[in-house]
């Protein structure tokens, strides 16, 4: 049960509880006042027998002591069924009544609850400045907004942390990749020398991709900066167009079958997603595979893709950073294990979720769904 619904219990009950005690207490004391007739004796006349009816009055009703005790019963019994149609009443009215403190005392939780629902990374700013007379509620939307202010500020750093560091770690590695470019052209460059400038062509080009999957991933982890409508099926064109040489050189047909799909994001972490997702497939394939990208479907993006076999208890692991199932690759290069988990990060901040499904005979298949 909810909180309200309890509280409103536990005020009808203490209600009801509080009335029967009153009520008991009203019946032992009307009982004690009415006249008791126990102690007359047997055929012995009360003095209400003695008195005379006056000419012209109306009949006295009787009065011995077998109508008194009739009368005190009658009484008695009346005074308990209608005290207890009362606090029958007086029950429903108090659980009415509890409910209706039990929302207005708990009103300013549920503005603290609503609150806390709609915040996001990019909402922050959201606060509760609950008005009123100092007590525990007020105290505790206080301490809510302190708690926003703190991640605010947190998130303010991070933001600022990202841009530095995509600066200052984008401008040696390009630095270094152009020195090593000119030593290669050297005409004196042997081949000793033009194979160690190519491995370390290699580890730049790697670590270049881990630094923009990282700056990346934590870009998306900090949700969306602004919306758009967005032509997700354009958005696919575009990268599958982009990405037929690389498929042709792993030996791996790409198909699409893009109808119009609009989603609203951000364009740029849109097309990673769909770049991570084609790129991915191609890779985890095999010679004379196949890749296929749908969108307008029940998703609103898919990709399915021919391959090794992946068990279904490891299918969740796919979105974890780091984490390459297998070592068997048709694509060139070695990845850094960030492409799907900056998916499933581009997904979330978008509102939507990615699914990925085992396919009979092999491979995967990846769905990207948003409300």
């Amino acid at each position: 049960m909810s909180v309200k619904l309890r509280l409103a219990l536990l005020c009808g009950g203490l209600f009801l509880l509080g009335g029967a005690i009153l009520l008991a207490t009203n019946y032992l004391l009307v009982r004690t006042a009415l006249p008791d007739t126990t102690g007359a004796p047997p055929g012995q006349s009360t003095d209400a027998d003695l008195v005379a009816p006056s000419p012209g009055s109306a009949p006295v009703v009787g009065s011995s002591g077998t109508d008194l005790s009739q009368y005190r019963q009658e009484v008695l019994q009346t005074l308990v069924v209608q005290s207890g149609v009362a606090l029958a009443v007086m029950a429903v009215v108090a659980l009415a009544l509890g409910w209706f403190a039990a929302v207005r005392m708990l009103r300013p939780v549920q503005e603290v609850v609503a609150t806390a629902q709609r915040l996001e990374a990019d909402s922050l700013h959201e606060r509760i400045r609950m008005p009123g007379p100092r007590d525990e509620l007020t105290e505790l939307a206080d301490t809510f907004d302190g708690m926003l202010d703190r991640l605010a500020a947190s998130f303010d750093s991070q933001k600022r942390f990202v841009a530095n560091a995509s600066h200052e770690l984008r401008t040696p590695l390009a630095t270094q990749r152009t020195m090593i470019e000119i030593a290669m052209a050297r005409r004196n460059a042997g081949p000793e020398l033009r194979d160690l400038c190519e491995r370390l062509l290699v580890m730049n080009m790697r670590t270049e991709s881990l630094i923009e999957g990282l700056l990346l991933l934590a870009r998306s982890d900090r949700g969306l900066e602004h919306e758009e409508p967005v032509r997700l099926d354009e958005v696919a064109r575009g990268v599958v167009d982009s990405r037929r040489h690389v498929a042709r050189q792993a030996g791996v047909r790409l198909e699409a079958a893009l109808w119009p799909q609009v989603v609203s994001g951000d364009p740029v972490l849109l097309e990673r997603l769909v770049v991570n997702l084609v790129d991915n497939a191609i890779t985890y394939n095999h010679e004379g595979g196949l890749v296929t990208v749908r969108t307008g479907g029940e998703s609103v993006l898919e990709v399915r893709n021919t391959g090794p076999d992946v068990p279904a208890d490891q299918v969740g692991s796919l979105f974890e950073p780091f984490r390459q199932l297998r070592k068997q690759r048709t694509g060139p290069g070695r990845g850094v294990g960030l492409g799907l988990s900056i998916v499933a990060s581009i997904a979330k901040a978008h509102g939507g979720s990615m699914r990925a499904v085992p396919r009979s005979g092999g491979g995967l298949e990846m769905a990207f769904s948003v409300p």
